[in-house]
This record gives C-alpha cells, sequence and structure tokens, in this order.
C-alpha cells in the first residue's frame, strides 16, 4: 500500500480531527505510535512468553512521522512546527526520547518543547504522545 492510502486508513480514537487550521495556525492532536493496522511500532517481543520491550527510540520516530503525515494533509510539515507538548509514561525514557527527536530537530532551530509524566496513555503499549502547533501562513 501506498502511504497516502494507509495515511488516509488511520481514524481518530475519539470524536476529534488528527489535524485542526485556523488561519496561519495548525494544531495536531495528540499522536501516538499507532499505525493504520492498529499495531504500536517499538513494541517488540523479546521471549516465547510475550514478555514485551517497549522502544521510545522507536515509538517516538514513528510519532513524529505521524505528525509529519498529518501536517501533510494541511499543506504543512515538521519544519513549521513552533512548539511541542510531549508526554511520557515513564522519566527514565527521556534519555532515548531526547536521542530520537534529535534527528528530527536541533535546538537552534526546532520547536520549543515541554515534556511532562503522565501515569498512562489510552494503550498499555503506549509510552509516549506528542501534540504540536505549527505556524504556516495560507
Amino acid at each position: 500500500m501506498k502511504n497516502k492510502e494507509l495515511e488516509e486508513k488511520v481514524t481518530p480514537r475519539g470524536a476529534y480531527p488528527h489535524v485542526k487550521r485556523a488561519g496561519d495556525f495548525i494544531w495536531v492532536s495528540g499522536t501516538s505510535s499507532r499505525r493504520p493496522d492498529n499495531t504500536i511500532a517499538g513494541v517488540d517481543i523479546i521471549d516465547e512468553m510475550g514478555t514485551k520491550h517497549l522502544n521510545i527510540e522507536v515509538q517516538t520516530c514513528e510519532v513524529l512521522n505521524n505528525i509529519n503525515n498529518n501536517l501533510k494533509k494541511v499543506g504543512a510539515s515538521l519544519k513549521d512546527i513552533v512548539d511541542v507538548s510531549t508526554f511520557l509514561v515513564n522519566m527514565n525514557d527521556f534519555a532515548g526520547y531526547n536521542k530520537a527527536y534529535a534527528k528530527f530537530f536541533d535546538k537552534e532551530t526546532g520547536p520549543t518543547r515541554t515534556t511532562v509524566a503522565v501515569h498512562q496513555l489510552p494503550h498499555p503499549d503506549l509510552v509516549i504522545e506528542i501534540k504540536v502547533m505549527a505556524y504556516k501562513p495560507l
């Protein structure tokens, strides 16, 4: 399947849009590493007992790619993001999150950012959710 076809199959898990534009400002709802088939990127089964390893770096990259796909729907991209709010289930994942985040943004030209710990996310295999605000003049 082409990326466009996959993107169109990802639907919000509630009564909200993935992306909303108001004039030159764009908001992307909290985004996870959920794939179009409802599997979650960054979930590795590591033994025959079904033990899972939840990979923060893989999940962070997938989240940012999902955000970029949502921004593309309104003619924007990651370079247009001005503010990032990140929710981590475990602050011990902060270093891995930072490592993956640095593949997409740098401190000189990247967006402002806030990272907070949360008790849980909508699925037990999710370790990160990110929401952003972007600015892209019409």
